[in-house]
């Protein structure tokens, strides 16, 4: 496998996704090895040659036909092979016990947290913000409800395999559910402006005890 030039996978529907990505990487990559080797055996087998006089080609209609419908079956193919996946990612809502819900909202050059407080409410006193840094717990669904306050952003977690354009004046739903504690990288992977390349979060992914603990430490009883 191709592992050694991806992040690691953290996230529930993150190996349906690198298996679409081999998929594709392996046809695009077979083609395009079988496309130069003809080439180079073309440009040997009719090479310029002293007395041979080039002959003109209408092509052959049976192969121009061929290679248009194997790709096109190709594309089919994949499109219905990826639709599972791609439903779990953007249609489904899944739960958990202990989901968490945070309203991100994208602006140049952060990423503004909102978390809704012991209340579970937006729009309440006890909501707090906290820019550039997510922190959520591990095995749990993790709902994101993103927008964007100025232009087009885009939410890239690329070990969680999730990225989702913000969109001023829209509330787009995103979920994740990470599978292994650590801190993760979270970009922007749209071009935003001048200070684009340093617009750049991060995302703690903590034990049921230490997100607890953080929690508490934001919320003081």
């Amino acid at each position: 496998m191709l592992d050694w030039w991806l992040p690691p996978n953290v996230s529930t529907f993150g190996g349906d996704v690198d298996r679409l990505f081999y998929l594709i990487f392996y046809i695009t990559g077979i083609t395009w090895v079988l496309v130069q080797v003809t080439m180079l055996v073309f440009l040997f087998l009719y090479r310029h040659r002293e007395g041979r006089k080039a002959e003109y080609s209408h092509g052959n209609t049976t192969l121009e036909i061929l290679w248009t419908i194997v790709p096109a079956l190709i594309l089919i193919m994949l499109g219905f092979m990826s639709r599972a996946t791609w439903d779990q990612i953007r249609h489904t809502h899944p739960t958990s016990p202990n989901m968490a819900v945070v309203q991100i909202t994208a602006k140049q050059f952060n990423w503004e947290i909102l978390y809704p407080g012991p209340d579970g409410k937006f729009d309440t006193d006890d909501d707090k913000m906290i820019e550039n840094d997510l922190h959520v717990p591990v095995n749990e669904v993790v709902r994101v409800r993103l927008t964007s306050k100025d232009v087009i952003h885009s939410f890239f977690v690329p070990s969680f395999r999730l990225k989702q354009d913000a969109v001023p004046g829209r509330v787009i739903e995103i979920w994740f559910q990470a599978t292994q504690p650590g801190v993760y990288e979270l970009p922007c992977a749209e071009l935003c402006g001048f200070g684009h390349s340093g617009m750049l979060g991060h995302v703690t992914v903590q034990s049921a005890d230490e997100y607890k603990s953080w929690i508490k430490e934001q919320w003081p009883s």
